[in-house]
């Protein structure tokens, strides 16, 4: 039996560990995991047995990690996908199509799949929409449906949503697209790129004017290198959107001849064509250095070349005994049977091999170890299409003229010339978050170690938690090997320490050895100027990526990790789901402090329904000379109402501690409607209780100076109330009515006392 780290236990036991619906382990061990999963992996086999001990001899010891779903659902018999993420269908541009996306979207989200999509199909807002008379409401409008959706499906599960979306730097909306996220609250569930063209960065360089245009038709002009610097300012106020270098994706495709990509997975590191799966495993390097801190220290590439076939192996049968949320998807990836076989631990076996992470020894040294994953991946596909036949769309004169084909080495086109190939992509490095944790908390994908060592809330077996210091294994192997004292070598470099063109690359070499695409945060600093900053994505286009995405402390998106001055990092935020994009939920702020008086006020609410007022009192902190609101408290006699108002006090009053802009609370509760209709007051409809009291916060937090009006401000006191027409919750028909105290629908017999 493997012997985890702490942090290695507390993972598998709260993601990978299956259990019965009873929460009653099946997976007594970790190596009963491994053994679950290449059980199921090895279905497909014409020798089961044997593969499935092929499989779990590279899962032990965290050799090979296959991506999170894989780990979850194989083997359980669950109806799930084992595909990380997908990109979705072309979204239509008419009303039926995008809502039939809209079903199609919450089904994959449903199955624990991440989605991207393309919303340059839907036309601008304010364009005609002749069929009805009406103007459009644009691509963005709808980019809400699907972010409220994702917020629901989220809440029915465990697992975080994770979306990817793009609009095309030509749409007519790309401004909008472009500064969606100055809203803090706006698009949360949304990962947002700006598809790039190589005429784009042309214009840019030229300072030419620039097109913005839809369905053929130029709609106006502005300026390519005001446009692209507007891009520059949102990523650097608050992190998004990212760069997609779209006609290079596309040019260097494989499938070139065969499929056009708009959109990827929402981490980036797979562009996908429509309804194109995401199927991710890792080769773990740190686990393969031998000799490491010494002179000798290096990569085993002998044994790299012996893991990696098997590997391949492994994910082109997830092809065959996963499940797909739609059939659109399972013939789009049996069809190419893509796979995306990356590294993690890269950083961790730079260290170990006493190698600068950003240097240009170890630019040379990822070219050397990539460009071995990717000949023996490569391979052992061939050979998987000598035995069981290249993938159905293979057509070997185009597949060997693309450019990532004739990059190959040429004993390797010659093969796959003979034979075929069985995978039409091959590659992909993508961040390996939660797997890299189960794996002792490896360096994650190709990105540098973050921090050395930090403190986590570990869960025991008995239910209690202990404080357990997690340590990056090439740092707690430097330390055990040299002793506390030992001050740390130029090699030990971590995230904060680096220059942006020192990420940028790495990124660049990796990407020489990659079919598909990289996803790795370019990490600046807090005071990077603007202009400096801008000049990363254009250095990034020059070294030859296909995409760029940067992360630079801000208000708006907080700090994801803060290291202390005195060096010791805080605990991480907690994380939710896999290791797939946006599985980390960051704690912005601490919640204020509260002093012992606060002022405040009182609102007198009458609700037609009930015999008793409601009494809404607000309290605020002051900060700087301003209030802001700090708790709720309702209060009444009447006890109809008694729980939820308690519940609902505690969660505002929750939110207001954590501070930020909190005017979202107002939209949402004066948006919710009471099935059972809602009522006439001070000349107004309001259509239920939460909407009242949200206009009663509303109104104080106006008269406070905290927040402008929505709208025209409420009367907190009841002017005229009257009934309006109530749809009964059962059958839906209007009359309702109330009779000693209880609502009676006189269609179908409903009582709500009854």
């Amino acid at each position: 039996m493997s012997s985890l780290s702490a942090i290695s236990q507390q993972i598998w036991d709260l993601k990978y560990r299956l259990r019965t619906a009873d929460g009653e382990p099946v997976d007594k061990t970790v190596e009963d995991t491994w053994r679950r999963v290449a059980r199921a992996l090895a279905e497909p086999e014409s020798d089961p047995h044997y593969w499935a001990g092929r499989f779990e001899d590279v899962l032990a010891g965290f050799q090979f990690l296959p991506a999170g779903r894989v780990l979850v659902g194989a083997g359980t018999g669950r109806a799930v996908t084992l595909f990380n993420c997908f990109v979705m269908g072309r979204i239509p541009d008419d009303i039926a199509g995008i809502f039939a996306h809209l079903r199609e979207a919450a089904l994959t989200l449903q199955q624990g799949g991440g989605i991207g999509f393309d919303f340059s199909t839907i036309r601008p807002k304010g364009a005609r929409v002749h069929g009805v008379g009406a103007d459009a409401s644009g691509p963005l409008s709808f980019m809400d449906v699907w972010d409220s959706m994702c917020r629901t499906v989220m809440s029915a599960g465990a697992r975080r949503g994770a979306m990817m979306a793009t609009l095309a730097c030509d749409h007519p909306d790309i401004e909008a697209f472009i500064d969606a996220k100055r809203d803090p609250e706006r698009l949360r569930m949304f990962n947002l790129s700006v598809l790039v063209s190589d005429d784009f960065m042309a214009a840019v360089r030229m300072d030419r004017p620039w097109p913005l245009r839809f369905g053929g038709v130029v709609v106006r002009e502005v300026r390519a290198r005001g446009l692209w610097e507007r891009i520059m300012q949102a990523t650097h106020a608050y992190a998004e959107p990212g760069v997609i270098f779209i006609d290079r994706v596309n040019r260097a495709n494989n499938l070139w001849y065969a499929e056009d990509i708009r959109a990827t997975n929402p981490c980036g590191e797979q562009p996908l064509p429509p309804y194109g799966a995401c199927l991710l495993g890792s080769v773990n390097l740190a686990a393969l250095v031998v000799e490491p801190f010494s002179e000798r220290a290096r990569l085993d590439l002998e044994r790299l070349e012996r893991l990696v076939p098997v590997a391949v192996r492994a994910l082109d049968n997830v092809i065959e005994v996963s499940r797909f949320p739609l059939p659109e998807q399972a013939a789009e990836a049996k069809a190419k049977r893509r796979i995306g076989l990356g590294v993690t631990g890269l950083a961790d076996a730079l260290i170990m091999c006493r190698v600068r992470y950003g240097s240009e020894q170890a630019v040379a040294v990822i070219g050397q170890w990539l460009g071995a994953l990717s000949r023996a991946a490569y391979l052992a596909s061939v050979a998987l299409a000598v035995e069981k036949g290249p993938f159905p769309l293979f057509n070997a004169e185009k597949f060997l003229a693309g450019p990532t084909v004739r990059s190959l080495p040429a004993d390797v086109q010659a093969a796959i010339g003979r034979s075929g190939i069985r995978n039409a992509l091959l590659t992909s490095i993508a961040p390996t978050g939660t797997i890299s944790l189960l794996a002792g908390n490896v360096s994650s994908g190709i990105e540098p170690v973050f921090a050395y060592t930090y403190t986590r809330a570990v869960l025991l077996p008995d239910g209690t938690k202990r404080q357990e210091d997690v340590t990056d294994p090439a740092y707690g192997l430097f330390r055990r090997m040299f002793g506390p004292e030992v001050p740390l070598p130029g090699y030990f470099v971590d995230a904060q320490s680096l220059t942006p063109t020192e990420h940028l690359v790495m990124q660049a070499e990796a990407q020489r050895y990659i079919d598909s695409s990289i996803s790795k945060t370019i990490n600046c600093p807090e005071d990077m100027p603007f202009e400096a900053f801008a000049d990363v994505y254009l250095r990034a286009y020059e070294l030859g990526c296909k995409g760029c995405t940067t992360y630079r402390p801000n208000p708006v998106t907080g700090s994801v990790l803060n290291v202390h001055p005195g060096g010791e990092p805080p605990p991480p935020p907690m994380e939710l789901g896999s290791g797939e994009p946006g599985g980390m939920v960051p704690y912005m702020t601490q919640p204020l402090d509260r002093p012992e008086t606060l002022p405040g006020e009182t609102y007198k609410v009458r609700w037609p329904e009930s015999d008793h007022a409601m009494y809404i009192t607000i309290n605020d902190t002051v900060q700087g000379g301003r209030r802001r609101p700090f708790e709720v408290f309702i209060n009444s006699k009447n006890m109809e109402h008694y729980a939820w108002t308690v519940a609902l006090t505690r969660m505002i009053s929750a939110v207001f501690r954590r501070g930020g802009d909190i005017s979202f609370v107002v939209e949402e509760l004066k948006a919710v409607f009471d099935p059972r209709g809602g009522h006439w007051v001070g000349g107004r409809y309001v259509p239920s209780l939460l909407a009242a009291i949200g206009e009663v916060i509303e109104r104080h937090l106006v008269v406070i100076g905290f927040m402008a009006p929505l709208g025209p401000l409420p009367e907190v006191a009841p002017s005229r109330p009257g009934r309006y027409p109530v749809q009964c919750p059962k059958c839906g028909q209007p009359g309702l009515m109330r009779q000693e105290g209880c609502d009676l629908c006189p269609s179908c017999g409903y009582s709500k006392c009854g």
